[in-house]
């Protein structure tokens, strides 16, 4: 009989599933709400407040099941963290959205509402935030106790991009392209920080500049409301992304991996990439 590797296994499921009962019912009531009232201005304080109860509840369940520091969600350098993510994520988007509109596939038809963009932006600090949470907080953590940096990337990536399947314009490409460009890219600044407050920023920075900036669908959510701008996106989806929006384009995905190989090199120069771990074993006598 073996035992050591399989009993470590065990519990850090049992663990995982315990973080997952709380975080994941707060991240499904967070979206529902946030949908049932985006045609109004909640969502401009709704989404910070679920936002900030994720982070508590979060908290308190990796606490409890875990016996340690949070480190991960750590209050010193937070606030910047977040503006620099936030910054980044704006900058990544502009650059894909400058390069689409120099083709021809991208212009703007209109302009939206100062009130419109500041709801958006709202629902959008609670989308990120609890993603943020679930996928790299949560299941990319777990799965890289035991699988190691790499192959973890690739899974949580892989089920980030499934989540999307969801959304009302959805298309298989695009999820594969959002579990390119977003689930690898997020992981890698997850493992090279080792902080949840840089990958937050930069999913909420790229998520604002998509619909409350520019004005086009995120993530394949099509009923959306509108941002600053109305934009509108014309050509090949390989250039535009489609019905899914710019997430689907292959300029989102090259972009998302050149980033991911810049931050897989600052974990590597940092001792951040987990190997996998190799099955230790004690074999008990019959």
């Amino acid at each position: 009989m073996t035992i050591g590797g399989a009993v470590i296994h065990s519990v850090s499921s049992m663990r995982f599933l315990k973080q997952f009962a709380v975080i994941v019912p707060l991240f499904l009531v967070g979206n529902v709400t946030i949908a049932a009232v985006s045609g109004t201005f909640l969502p401009l304080f709704l989404g910070p407040a679920f936002a900030v109860a994720g982070v508590a509840a979060y908290r308190w369940i990796v606490r409890r099941t875990e016996h340690r520091d949070v480190t991960e969600l750590a209050r010193d350098g937070a606030r910047p963290a977040l503006r620099r993510g936030a910054l980044l994520g704006v900058g990544l988007f502009s650059l894909v959205i400058a390069v689409i509109a120099l083709f021809g596939g991208y212009s703007v038809e209109g302009y939206g509402s100062l009130w419109s963009a500041l709801a958006v932006t709202g629902g959008m600090a609670c989308a990120a935030t609890m993603e943020e949470l679930a996928f790299r907080g949560l299941l990319f953590r777990t799965l890289e106790e035991r699988f190691g940096t790499y192959r973890s990337m690739a899974v949580s990536g892989a089920l980030f991009g499934l989540l999307h399947l969801v959304n009302s314009g959805a298309t298989l490409r695009g999820a594969i392209a959002i579990a390119f460009q977003a689930g690898l890219m997020l992981a890698a600044v997850y493992a090279a920080t080792r902080s949840l407050w840089l990958p937050i920023g930069i999913h909420f920075g790229w998520n604002v500049a998509q619909g409350a900036i520019f004005g086009t669908t995120v993530s394949g959510a099509e009923d959306a409301r509108k941002g600053l701008l109305d934009g509108v996106l014309d050509g090949p989806a390989a250039l535009t992304g489609g019905g899914f929006g710019p997430e689907g384009s292959v300029l989102s995905v090259l972009v998302g991996l050149a980033v991911t190989v810049v931050f897989l090199r600052i974990a590597k120069r940092r001792g951040n990439v987990v190997p996998a771990r190799r099955r230790a074993t004690t074999t008990l006598p019959a």
